[in-house]
């Protein structure tokens, strides 16, 4: 798959999940009323740039009117800036940014430690107990606890001390999910876990995605041979704002 196709396939997905129908355009950024987008949280502002060239949904007119004007401020790529966001709008609070990765077979990059991975179902209670470990902002960051496919998961003696599975999006995208037990990290577990999981999904035919934020979860993306073609963020602005920041 060329870079182009890897680049239309993840633009096809966020299009999508815009629902109100958008495109990303050649370059800029265009800005559409969608108030039920899953670009972000219920009545905040999503912003997912790709490529060089942005979408964003909005969930009301006076919201898409203020993004439209800061988007006739600011690159695409300072729209995912919740630093220079803030400059121009009344930003009550933000999600993200999050780096998009992208993987195509020809680039994977397994890693070859992976003999002791098993696979495990992902209602298995060893799950609950590494994600209770893990801690609430850690587990919630990894999303494992919402994956539709099996865990592949490493075991220190009884426990299970770092899994990754996938959940299934639209478009055949299957957006990867991994944690490693804290007093584990460190030790190259997430690639093992990861690559494990990389290829199940690979083998459904399915395109692995990775956002990722922490340093970390990026250099284990790019160590897997995943490519960063853009940013995610989410925004919340505040009531009864009418202009752009001058």
């Amino acid at each position: 798959m060329t870079g182009d196709l890897l680049l239309g396939r993840a633009r096809e997905l966020w299009t999508e999940l815009a629902v109100t129908p958008v495109e990303f355009p050649s370059n800029g950024t265009n800005v559409v009323v969608s108030p039920g987008s899953w670009l972000c949280p219920p009545l905040w502002t999503g912003v997912v740039v790709l490529g060089g060239a942005g979408i964003v949904t909005a969930p009301s007119v006076q919201a898409a009117q203020l993004m439209a004007a800061a988007s006739r401020k600011l690159s695409s790529e300072e729209l995912v800036d919740d630093d220079r966001l803030r400059e121009v709008l009344p930003v009550l609070d933000v999600l993200g940014p999050a780096s998009l990765f992208y993987l195509d077979r020809a680039d994977f990059l397994p890693a070859h430690e992976g003999a002791g991975v098993e696979e495990v179902m992902c209602g298995d209670n060893e799950l609950v107990s590494l994600l209770a470990g893990a801690g609430e902002e850690d587990a919630d960051e990894s999303g494992l606890d919402t994956i539709t496919s099996p865990a592949f998961v490493l075991r220190e003696g009884e426990d299970v001390v770092a899994a990754a599975g996938y959940r299934t999006w639209p478009q055949s995208v299957a957006h990867l999910s991994v944690l490693v037990a804290p007093d584990c990290r460190g030790r190259g577990l997430a690639r093992v876990v990861a690559s494990a999981a990389v290829t199940h999904a690979l083998d459904a035919g399915q395109l692995p995605q990775w956002r990722a934020r922490p340093h970390p979860s990026r250099r284990v993306a790019h160590a897997l041979g995943f490519q960063e073609l853009g940013s995610q963020l989410s925004v919340r602005l505040g009531d009864g704002a009418d202009s752009v920041r001058r």
